[in-house]
This record gives C-alpha cells, sequence and structure tokens, in this order.
C-alpha cells in the first residue's frame, strides 16, 4: 500500500504540480519515507543581492515536511500546514538546494515534521518545524 501511495505522491507533484515544474523540483523519498526535495540552481529565483530568495528557502521545507506528512496517512486524507517556522543559517549562492523531511510526531489529525535545507555543498542552510493537519475523506 504505501508503494501505491508513494507512486501517487510522486506523480502529483513530479509530473502535475505546476510549482514544481515552474521552480524546477522535484521529489522523492528514503527509505525511512522522508520527503527529499531537489531544486537544480535557477537564476532566477535569486534576490537582488545574488543569493536564492529566502521564499524559495520556505517553499521547499514546506513541500518536503507536506510530503514527509501525507506518506504517513491513508489515501483519501488531505494534508495541510497548520504552522511553519523557519529558521535562516546560511545564504545559499548559486547552487542547488535539497530539503529534506523527518516525521517528529505523528498524530492522528496533526503531525509535527522537521525539514533540514542543505545547500550543494552539504552545508546547512536553514532549518524548518512545521505541524501538518490531516483532513479525513478529501479527495484530491
Amino acid at each position: 500500500m504505501e508503494r501505491d501511495q508513494k507512486s501517487e505522491l510522486l506523480k502529483l507533484f513530479n509530473e502535475r504540480a505546476p510549482i514544481a515544474r515552474t521552480f524546477g523540483m522535484t521529489l522523492s523519498f528514503s527509505d525511512e519515507g522522508n520527503a527529499i526535495i531537489d531544486l537544480p540552481y535557477n537564476p532566477d529565483l535569486d534576490h537582488a543581492m545574488g543569493g536564492i530568495h529566502g521564499g524559495i528557502y520556505a517553499t521547499l521545507v514546506d513541500n518536503a515536511g507536506w510530503f514527509t506528512a501525507a506518506l504517513s496517512h491513508k489515501p483519501g486524507y488531505w494534508i495541510a500546514t497548520s504552522e511553519l517556522s523557519v529558521h535562516y543559517f546560511k545564504p545559499a549562492m548559486k547552487c542547488s538546494l535539497r530539503a529534506v523531511g523527518k516525521m517528529i510526531k505523528k498524530g492522528k489529525r496533526l503531525d509535527v515534521v522537521e525539514v533540514h535545507l542543505y545547500d550543494e555543498y552539504s552545508n546547512l542552510a536553514a532549518h524548518s518545524v512545521g505541524s501538518f493537519i490531516a483532513l479525513p475523506n478529501i479527495s484530491t
């Protein structure tokens, strides 16, 4: 069942999500069920000072958290971001980024997910903790 759900989530993001196409992001999952969002460097996502914009960091960690939570629930649940905090540690300059989610606390209705954002040199660029609410019986 998890394999089918994983396939559906991969298709949802990698084939159907306009934001993934626009930014060039791709989703994969670790063997442990952690969502991984990769973003190749795109100069169109830089801010005026030349680094990758913080809003891009937030988008990456939100998606990695969301998909980590989504994989832990049965199909038919809709996951919504309830709260997200991002700690920005290091500017990323002209490099790819990778966000890796990890479930901290799974609940029936609310999950807490931690996300680490790395630059292509494995430097920790940001850390995030988010809560994601599971809304039952909503078709996607």
